[in-house]
């Protein structure tokens, strides 16, 4: 019974959807103190750097509101409007970033200690998500592959992310090389799930590197904040600012949630 009412539920027409929409709208919430957050500790030199800020409490909010009153041509405009928006945010962000240090002198040394150029693209992905959900419905298989692509996009900047964060401090602790291997195997994964025809005897083994990786995550997050509460600093704010990136490590349950959720209608 509960088996026949999980493959109704899968096989309904709007709720991967929904939970799509769900995903992206917390996802702006979570986009905008990280970036709150990363932008404080060069003390916002530039005003353009509140722009990513604005961008997700405003699409926060119409998103929210206008699921709340299940308007659905508003929904479809929304969807276009802030799908674009932070498409072009996230290119103008990594653009942006680069140019800080790395176009001034193109060296491995500027693309370490040079904001993380990846890390805009996020706004980038988001857009992509909102895109999808507008053309695509989730009862076409094409919606699922869409999905775990951007999902595998998401990954190899995750990968990318987990290399160079840590060679700044010339990975100190060993297991900081653990979210390099971890993403790396879930890129590698992926990547082949979607290349191949027969997929669900592959996606078991997905499921378990998935779960792998929200294990990671959440111990990352708990490593960070107690290297962070080492930093020596006056005030508690400050550990954060200027300590190990808080958020970072849950990047890796939020991308795994959102690959389970595209294998969920393969």
């Amino acid at each position: 019974m509960l088996k026949n009412f999980g493959t109704k539920l899968r096989n309904s027409d709007g709720t991967a959807t929904r939970l799509l929409d769900i995903f992206i709208i917390l996802n702006l919430a979570f986009l905008a103190l990280d970036v709150y957050i990363a932008h404080a500790v060069g003390g916002f030199t530039d005003t353009i750097e509140w722009l990513p800020i604005y961008f997700s409490f405003i699409a926060f909010g119409v998103l929210t509101g206008v699921h709340l009153t299940s308007k659905t041509q508003w929904l479809h405009w929304c969807r276009t409007c802030f799908g674009w928006g932070a498409i072009c945010i996230g290119i103008a962000g990594m653009l942006f970033h680069l140019s800080s240090h790395f176009f001034t002198d193109a060296s491995l040394k500027n693309l370490v200690y040079a904001a993380p150029f990846v890390a805009p693209l996020a706004y980038t992905g988001i857009g992509l998500l909102l895109l999808l959900n507008n053309l695509i419905p989730d009862t076409q298989a094409e919606w699922a592959k869409w999905v775990v692509f951007l999902a595998l996009c998401g990954w190899c900047g995750n990968f990318i992310l987990s290399v160079l964060d840590h060679a700044q401090n010339g990975f100190f602790n060993i297991t900081e090389w653990l979210p390099v291997i971890t993403s790396a195997l879930a890129s590698s994964s992926i990547g082949t799930l979607l290349c191949m025809q027969r997929k669900q005897r592959f996606i078991p083994f997905c499921i378990t590197v998935l779960c792998l990786n929200i294990i990671v995550g959440i111990a990352g997050f708990f490593l960070h904040l107690a290297a962070d509460l080492q930093v020596p600093a006056t005030q508690g704010t400050d550990k954060l600012l200027y300590g190990a990136p808080l958020f970072a490590p849950l990047l890796f349950p939020n991308l795994s949630l959102l690959t389970l959720l595209g294998m969920w209608k393969l």
